[in-house]
């Protein structure tokens, strides 16, 4: 008889990684509403403009997580190669005149109509997938070069197209998955060294590359010296912080969103969220998005299977890179580049992609109890 596509669980899964996802993602519809309200009314006509769409992000999130919840992980095994090609033929499509959309100089999207998609988004997840795939099939390869070497090319060719959108920020986090996807896979430290030499060339070779890159970098090391121009929202993201203090001005109460502080509704909200939280706040915050962090590797440090340990490990590594990245940007700690906070800026595609992937998390989490001793890392 053949297995049906959804499937109820074997064993109750950690069910507080569905609680936590959906509860930080309705606290981000409360920060977008708070941060976007002025600008969504001056420029859009409604101060709900902004927290509208993640409103229906959240829903359209919901569905899928939970739908991913009930889909036995390892059929996603069989759409390795669909997703991956489908990811590379998305961002193809960036560069597409009359469909790829321009933003402030950069063309990361692509547009059907009114209709958006961000297609960096589903390539972080389509890499996971395909890496956790491949490593599963062919551990006993992995500490060769060889046996790592199409997990690089694709991730390469990845980095490739997002950094011609450009997207610095996104094209970091994919490298930065990538080599730990394939120290994850049990691979040799001399092969991981010699992989690691060119990925550390070339960060400095692509800030060299493009001007305004030099100038964010010049920015971040002293934004005063350009306040208007490069430094300026490096110096507003430090004013709403230093304007929070230990205990914030209150919820809603940021003077910032009033556009002193550029993409406060999404790459920089968590200025806002420290303007109006405070330094107490924000560690609470941090407490949920580690505690996040910590199942999901609690899960994959307990699944059965190499398959189940990468595709666990990848999801996390996702987030909690995005999440470490957007904290150590807009506290001026890294040079400032544009990235979501995961689950709470504004932007449909990254949420409904993290829900997802957040649901595939829970239903790993179901089958960590199936028969047979822990999968540890050194297996």
């Amino acid at each position: 008889m053949r297995a049906s596509l959804f499937e109820k669980p074997a064993n109750k899964g950690d069910i507080s990684i569905l609680a936590c996802t959906v509860g930080m993602a309705l606290f981000g519809c409360v920060m977008i509403y708070s941060a976007g309200c002025y600008v969504g009314k001056v420029q859009y006509g409604s101060e709900w403009y902004f927290v509208n769409k993640q409103l229906i992000g959240v829903v359209f999130g919901a569905v899928a997580m939970f739908a991913a919840a009930f889909i036995p992980y390892r059929k996603l095994k069989k759409l390795k190669i669909p997703l991956i090609v489908v990811a590379f033929v998305l961002l193809a499509l960036v560069f597409v005149p009359g469909v790829g959309v321009t933003n402030y100089g950069a063309t990361r999207w692509v547009g059907f109509g009114s209709f958006t998609i961000q297609p960096s988004e589903i390539a972080k997840y389509a890499f996971v997938l395909f890496a956790a795939a491949h490593f599963a099939s062919n551990y006993k390869k992995a500490a060769s070069f060889a046996g790592i070497l199409p997990v690089l090319l694709v991730g390469t060719g990845l980095c490739v197209l997002i950094i011609a959108e450009p997207n610095m920020s996104i094209t970091m986090c994919v490298g930065l998955l990538m080599l730990a996807l394939v120290f994850l896979s049990g691979t040799n430290l001399k092969t991981f060294a010699v992989m690691l030499v060119p990925f550390v060339v070339a960060v400095p070779v692509l800030i060299i590359l493009e001007p305004y890159r030099l100038q964010r970098l010049s920015a971040f090391l002293d934004p005063w010296a350009s306040p208007k121009d490069e430094g300026y929202q490096l110096i507003q993201s430090l004013y709403a912080l230093g304007n929070g203090g230990w205990f914030g001005v209150g919820l809603f109460n940021s003077t910032q969103k009033y556009r002193f502080l550029p993409f406060a509704e999404s790459d920089f909200i968590l200025s806002v969220m420290g303007e109006e939280l405070g330094f107490v706040g924000l560690v609470v915050f941090f407490l949920a998005c580690f505690f996040l962090i910590a199942r999901g590797l609690k899960v994959a440090s307990e699944c059965n299977d190499r398959f189940g340990y990468l595709l666990a490990a990848g999801i996390t590594l996702v987030y909690g890179i995005q999440v470490i990245v957007n904290a150590l940007v807009v506290s001026g700690t890294i040079p400032p580049t544009g990235l979501p906070l995961p689950l709470v800026s504004s932007g449909n595609t990254s949420l409904i992609i993290t829900m997802a992937s957040m649901g595939v998390l829970y239903n790993i989490s179901t089958e960590r109890e199936h028969g047979g001793a822990k999968f540890h890392i050194m297996k």
